[in-house]
């Protein structure tokens, strides 16, 4: 591995209501992460959102990811220094962590010679998802548009995925608050069995939400109920439980945007008035390109 690379990974918002760890879209929200390949050690600076927070040594997300790629591409670089930008809110349900390992694998395969040849899209969201433990976030992260993710078992490439355009008609709006709800803890909320009923009413939301988000966002707000993990997360987390009811009753379609605690909805209506203090409203474009990954000239 040699040179320099810079990698620009988008926000994400998976679940969208009722497809869990399957339906993931990009937005317009990026983290930027400069790799270059040194004589030795490791030198990390960052900036932006989480910078005071996050590790400066080998556990860092990017870097044990790119450590995994290289690993994975032959060995490790000498040396490495990483600048980071990041404007994705951490742990808000907006993908930071996906964003972090889609970065880290995407600077490790840029770095090698053969990096493409030997690490290409299906391979690389397969071990994305194993490093983030999920595929929704990674997969819109990794492709943008609207993706849909699955397992695929017990075969060499055991995640896969399809991306969607999603209908010019689909605006996100993101409330994001000032406090963060670590994914673990939601996601330890949820009861290890549901309901048949309820399993069958989310399989036909998530269904018509494929059909909403590219076809006709008319049907938006049935599309996006919810019954696997929403209800059970709420109590963690009233203020946004509160808020999601609010627009709904108002008839704009809103769901937690993956663990949450952030809201996402989907309307051209102006929302100012529905932001809670403490709260940050964002109007987010949806990202069509996905991650990227730049050879910087000279290196």
């Amino acid at each position: 591995m040699t040179g320099m690379v810079r990698v620009r990974v988008p926000a994400t918002s998976a679940n969208l209501g009722p497809g869990f760890d399957c339906l993931g879209l990009a937005l317009q929200l990026y983290d930027e992460v400069t790799v270059e390949v040194t004589d030795s050690g490791l030198d990390i600076e960052m900036v932006g959102e989480g910078a005071a927070d996050v590790a400066r040594d080998e556990s860092h997300l990017v870097v044990r990811a790119l450590r995994v790629g290289a690993e994975l591409l032959g060995g490790q670089p000498a040396g490495l220094r990483l600048r980071a930008r990041n404007a994705i809110p951490h742990g808000r349900g907006l993908g930071s962590s996906a964003a972090a390992v889609v970065a880290g694998l995407l600077a490790a395969r840029a770095l090698h010679p053969d990096g493409a040849g030997r690490l290409p899209n299906p391979e690389l969201l397969a071990l994305a998802a194993g490093l983030e433990g999920h595929p929704d976030n990674v997969a819109a992260c990794l492709l943008g548009g609207l993706t849909v993710a699955w397992a695929v078992g017990d075969t060499a490439i055991p995640v896969r995925a399809v991306r969607l355009d999603p209908h010019p008609g689909v605006r996100p709006v993101l409330f994001v608050p000032d406090v963060a709800l670590p994914t673990s803890i939601a996601r330890g909320l949820l009861p290890a069995t549901v309901e048949h009923t309820d399993a069958a009413i989310n399989a036909g939301r998530a269904a018509l939400l494929v059909h909403a988000l590219t076809i006709d966002p008319g049907l938006l707000l049935p599309a996006t109920e919810d019954r696997l993990h929403q209800p059970y997360r709420a109590p963690a987390m009233p203020a946004t439980a509160a808020l999601i009811g609010r627009l709904r009753s108002l008839g704009i379609p809103a769901v937690l945007s993956g663990a949450g605690p952030s809201v996402a909805a989907f309307t051209d209506m102006d929302l100012s008035a529905e932001v809670p203090t403490g709260w940050v409203l964002h109007r987010l474009a949806v990202d069509t390109v996905g991650a990227v990954a730049t050879r910087l000239a000279g290196a």
